[in-house]
């Protein structure tokens, strides 16, 4: 038998506890891999090399609104093409009552900056004509079956209309489709007129948005630009925070707390427990086998060999379940970014994968290094005596 052999006999000679061990393992990794690619998603700084795209919203949150009126101010500013507006209309699907990513919006400046869209042009105009039209992407109408021409019942868990209900309903005349893959990964929206909007909700709100996205022209500087636009609205009534299209979405998510100060304390809560049970698991294996360990070192293997041989396997142990959870998290990760539609990526860089190793590494040393010292010193005659 050879030596690697040797190593996974023994590790597997107790296979309903190695199992559970295993998946304990892979769990653990799994969330490490998950929980470090959104850390490292949100402490990403700002990248405005290659920006095509810039987002203004209030300088205070997302969630205060700004007055359309500051459209031609934006446009005015060199470098600024087009400028389009949304607001968050938080749609809910009837029938199900499932959450609808859903924003209102005008149809022919978002057609403008957003090129990366695709549909019939006919049906961008009967959206712009049509003062109940609704626009969907390919995987939305796809996920619930809608046809154009039909009509989608609709919930708003925000904004109920003037007569106090917040059942909308509204006339698909479009279903759009991304220019490639990536885009088409996020066709999970939906749209609906601004202009229908402010006639149509209760609360009068009118002429007011969210956020501003303004397309830049080729080449132009947006650093530059992010700081004349907040310069501009410094010191009014609707002072400004202007950042690229990917810190938007980051910033969004972060109004729910510091998520790196989470990911870390999870982390380290995940792998505390996991110390305590893969030692555990390594220190009884090793209790269990004295006798087999005298006898090696009775045929003449060495003390480090003996050491050796425990190292391997609480390092095949971790390495296994280290791979195979990681390789999970890359899954989750991918099937996180589709049903969000790519506006949440949960992409297992090289940088996590680098990390996921060296934490392979760590964990085998720490929950092999003692049961492989008390190997190394063990005697010959005590262990054969049961002392």
């Amino acid at each position: 038998m050879t030596r690697t052999g040797f190593v996974i006999a023994n590790l597997f000679r107790k296979r309903v506890r190695t199992i559970l061990t295993l998946l304990s393992v892979i769990m653990a990794f799994l969330l490490f891999g998950l929980l470090q690619s959104v850390n490292s998603v949100f402490s990403s700084g700002a990248d405005f090399v290659g920006a095509t795209r810039l987002f203004v919203q209030a300088r205070v949150s997302f969630t205060t609104a700004l007055p359309v009126s500051m459209v031609p101010k934006l446009e005015a500013i060199p470098g600024v093409v087009r400028v389009a507006y949304q607001q968050w209309f938080g749609g809910v699907w009837l029938p199900t009552n499932t959450p609808l990513i859903m924003f209102t919006l005008d149809p022919q400046r978002y057609h403008d900056v957003y090129p990366e869209w695709k549909m019939p042009e006919d049906q961008w105009q009967a959206f712009e004509h049509t003062r109940t039209g609704l626009i969907v992407g390919r995987q939305l109408a796809q996920q619930y079956g809608w046809k154009v021409g039909q009509k989608v019942p609709i919930s708003s868990n925000i904004w109920p209309q003037k007569n106090g209900s917040k059942a909308w309903q509204f006339d698909l005349v479009g279903i759009f489709d991304g220019k490639d893959a990536d885009w088409q990964k996020r066709t999970n929206l939906a749209f609906i007129q601004q202009d229908y909007f402010d006639e149509a909700n209760q609360f009068g709100i009118k002429g007011r948005t969210n956020f501003f996205i303004l397309k830049l022209a080729p080449g132009a500087n947006a650093e530059a630009i992010s700081k004349t636009v907040d310069a501009m609205f410094e010191n009014s009534p609707d002072e400004t925070k202007t950042q690229t299209e990917k810190d938007f979405n980051i910033s969004f998510v972060k109004q729910i707390g510091d998520i790196g100060l989470i990911v870390r304390w999870i982390l380290f809560a995940v792998f505390f427990t996991l110390l305590l049970v893969v030692g555990n698991t390594m220190a009884q294996s090793v209790r269990e086998r004295i006798p087999e360990l005298a006898v090696l070192k009775t045929l003449g293997f060495s003390d480090g060999s003996v050491l050796g041989f425990v190292l391997a396997e609480a390092f095949a142990l971790v390495l296994l379940g280290g791979l195979v959870g990681l390789t999970l998290a890359s899954i989750a990760g991918a099937m996180v970014e589709k049903q969000t539609g790519g506006q949440f990526l949960l992409e297992l860089d090289r940088g996590v994968w680098l990390l996921g190793v060296a934490a392979i590494v760590l964990m085998s040393l720490a929950v092999g290094g003692l049961p492989a010292l008390r190997a190394r010193r063990l005697k010959i005659v005590d262990a054969l005596a049961g002392r």
